[in-house]
């Protein structure tokens, strides 16, 4: 049997054989292109809806049952293919392009194990407040092997993200797509799932996109905002910790524009670091570490506590205890209670409008002490400054971070990897814009960093961006360096080599225990940067770091930088100088 119709790919020959499903499916086809142009198959509505939904990228790694939905995607003006090779890459990739634009980044993977290879990087959206979302899967109304590859991944997905569905029905794909980015994109914003059958993606549909719909998120009672208001002008000495959910861009602006006129000192926690230039007077420090540092004397200081974006996922800050200092809660969502947290006073709204609505009514008292929070910042600033300078081989940290932030401009992007640096870039480099230090404080897992700089490099084709990773990290996806240069990408990938898993030995060191356990050795990061096309450097000494750094920066292409580093005194400053230091003041 032979159907010939004016739409090319209608021209098909079809076996007797067929079943009914599928001749039902065919006579759909054909009416449609007799004169009811609004059916179409379903992968390529899949595709219609992530077009109408603004997507730009699909990262993934696709495999045979999403070979439909491919195929709809190579047709799409609008969306390019970031192929990748690994699917825990294309997630942490899609998660970061949510970080920074607010929109559900899209990674793509099919059944079985590359599904499960999407679970970490789910976990880490849906910790981190990152919107992203496809997995494909077999056919789910006949099937001719059996249970091979098959797992029930919409269950397996339903502990780390806000909404997982699997389409049964081509018809209903607008509404469930709609349904997931709402999700994702809405505050908090996570991780979401849909899984695609194989069956389902060649069904007839004459469903179409879902429009977005106008909304306004809730803002904050005016009562709750004078209550927070008169509470902060009669406090003797308040502060504000920033914390991952006032990483928005109007909630910069507002933050800002709070901070300059009434003078109220700010700190920060690794999610919150750059929601207002770090290079203010106001600004006291980054909690990197969980307690003992200078910035955790400025916050016992306080009579009131202005805890803007507070997410329990983060390591807090501060602890609350019964009778002790009192806390403004503001946020997107009401404070979940917790024996550690339990605020006083609740803002509940949009936060850019709750701290504008704060900003316009507050009176700055007169009579507030700042005095022992700036002592508190000038010793912290001090510290830092004390160990900058040391230039010695293999690379302090301290010293690192310092040469790093001078080579950055203001704009320019790092994206950190999981390891014992990561305190040392939140707690000593000054973040000037939002979203300019990429690391993870939730779900805190290695082999991010790489793909976080490529996708921000998508995002910002013009900035300075440069992903810092331990050896360890690094070689979890190392893989990706083939991506970033086929991709053509300016891009610079500095490694901290110590041979070994050093955070967990910082830890077992803190711990009291010997070292053992968590060393190894690593390939020549030069040679293996070379065999992918990249280009490899290694640092030889402390006084060429600036100078190669800015080369990288500036030159085209992929650029790996091999870079010992010497973490020697972290047990003895992380763990004990500090507490004596900052409790000293």
């Amino acid at each position: 049997m032979r159907a010939s119709v004016g739409d090319p790919c209608l021209t098909v020959r079809v076996p007797l054989s067929l079943t009914v499903r599928v001749a039902a499916q065919f006579i759909n086809c054909a009416r449609a292109a007799q004169g009811d142009q609004t059916m179409t198959k379903a992968s390529d509505l899949v595709v219609q809806c992530l077009e109408s939904e603004g997507v730009e990228y699909v990262f993934g790694v696709p495999g045979e049952e999403n070979l439909d939905f491919l195929d709809s995607l190579s047709r799409s003006d609008t969306i390019r293919l970031i192929l990748t090779r690994h699917e825990q890459a294309a997630g942490f990739m899609a998660a970061t392009y949510g970080r920074h634009t607010g929109k559900a980044g899209v990674c793509l993977s099919t059944l079985g194990p590359g599904a499960t290879n999407l679970v970490t990087a789910a976990a880490y959206a849906q910790l981190g407040g990152m919107p992203m979302m496809l997995t494909g899967q077999k056919p789910i109304k006949k099937s001719k092997q059996g249970r091979f590859q098959i797992l029930d991944v919409v269950d397996m997905m339903g502990p780390i993200t806000k909404y997982t569905h699997q389409f049964a029905s081509a018809d209903n794909i607008p509404s469930r797509m709609r349904e997931a980015f709402r999700l994702a994109e809405e505050e908090k914003p996570g991780a979401v799932h849909l899984e695609l059958p194989e069956d389902i993606a060649r069904e007839i549909t004459d469903s179409q996109p879902i429009p977005a719909s106008l909304k306004r998120r809730p803002i904050a009672e005016a009562k709750s905002v004078s209550a927070a208001v008169r509470r902060i002008e009669a406090a003797r000495a308040p502060i504000l910790v920033i914390g991952a959910g006032a990483n928005r861009t109007q909630t910069s602006r507002m933050l800002t524009r709070f901070v300059e006129k009434t003078g109220i000192p700010f700190v920060t926690s690794q999610l919150g670091k750059g929601v207002v230039d770090e290079r203010s007077p106001h600004f006291v420090g980054c909690a990197a570490l969980s307690s003992g540092d200078f910035v955790h004397r400025a916050i016992e200081a306080a009579d009131v506590i202005v805890n803007i974006g507070h997410d329990v996922i983060e390591k807090p800050p501060f602890f609350m205890k019964p009778g002790g200092t009192e806390v403004i809660h503001v946020n997107f969502r009401s404070a979940e209670v917790d024996p550690v947290y339990f605020p006083q006073i609740e803002v509940v709204g949009d936060i850019a409008n709750a701290i504008w609505q704060m900003a316009e009514e507050i009176v700055p008292n007169p009579d507030w002490d700042f005095s022992f929070m700036h002592t508190a910042r000038d010793a912290g600033a001090a510290n830092i400054a004390r160990d900058a300078g040391d230039a010695r081989f293999p690379i302090y940290p301290q010293h690192l971070v310092e040469v790093v932030r001078g080579v950055m401009p203001s704009d320019g992007i790092i994206a950190l990897d999981n390891g014992v640096y990561k305190l040392w870039f939140a707690r000593n480099y000054r973040a000037h814009q939002p979203n300019t230090v990429l690391l993870d404080n939730a779900l805190a897992s290695m082999g991010a960093g790489l793909p976080s700089a490529m996708a921000s490099r998508l995002v910002y084709p013009e900035a300075r961006i440069m992903a810092i990773c331990g050896d360890g990290g690094f070689m979890m996806n190392s893989q990706e360096l083939e991506t970033a240069v086929r991709l053509g990408m300016q891009l610079v990938v500095l490694i901290l080599n110590d041979n070994s898993y050093g955070m967990i030995r910082w830890k077992q060191a803190d711990m009291g225990f010997r070292d053992f356990g968590l060393s190894y050795g690593n390939p020549d990061f030069v040679a293996y940067a070379q065999a992918y096309g990249a280009h490899g450097h290694r640092v030889t000494d402390a006084a060429g770091l600036p100078d190669l750094l800015r080369t990288c920066l500036e030159a085209p292409g992929v650029h790996v930088i091999d870079c010992t580093i010497d973490y020697s005194d972290n047990d003895r400053i992380l763990n004990r100088e500090l507490k004596t230091l900052s409790a000293a003041i």
